[in-house]
């Protein structure tokens, strides 16, 4: 047995937004772990430091949010986790990619797992689920409201 403290994983940055694996910290037979820690952000001036909208088409991602800021999610709290199943498109909510231009570094502590089969979620989980984040990325027309209750502010 051994341990790895998440404070001593050195953290990779360039010049355009790096690619989760640049942040795996560990492997598996059927998973990865990735440590998002504090870092300087990207340092092309044209660059947006935050991820991009993305789909995991062979892997669930669960991310657990351990301390600071997290710029590319509104209502996503120290403590809380997300869980983004295979296929579900996600990435900065409306507006936050162009809140992040001109950002030099970032504090954040978090802990992603990505599995490459599904995962079960418990009865507990199933409780705490808030019921809108599948849908948070989703930017209605002018005026329209959705079933999760997003209205456009345009």
């Amino acid at each position: 047995p051994w341990t790895f403290s998440i404070h001593d994983f050195e953290p990779i940055t360039g010049r355009i937004h790096q690619p989760p694996p640049a942040h795996q910290t560990f492997q598996g037979k059927n998973f990865v772990i990735c440590s998002f820690c504090p870092r300087k952000l990207d340092f092309d001036p044209d660059a947006v430091p935050i991820p991009y909208h993305h789909s995991n088409l062979q892997s669930e991602e669960m991310i657990y949010y351990v301390s600071g800021n997290f710029g590319s999610r509104k209502g996503v709290d120290v403590g809380s986790i997300t869980l983004h199943p295979s296929g579900l498109p996600h990435g900065p909510q409306p507006g936050l990619a162009e809140k992040a231009i001109g950002l030099h570094e970032t504090h954040e502590l978090a802990v992603m797992c990505d599995t490459f089969y599904p995962l079960k979620l418990s009865k507990l989980s199933k409780e705490l689920d808030n019921g809108t984040y599948a849908m948070s990325w989703y930017e209605p027309a002018d005026g329209e409201v959705t079933e999760a209750g997003l209205t456009s502010h345009l």
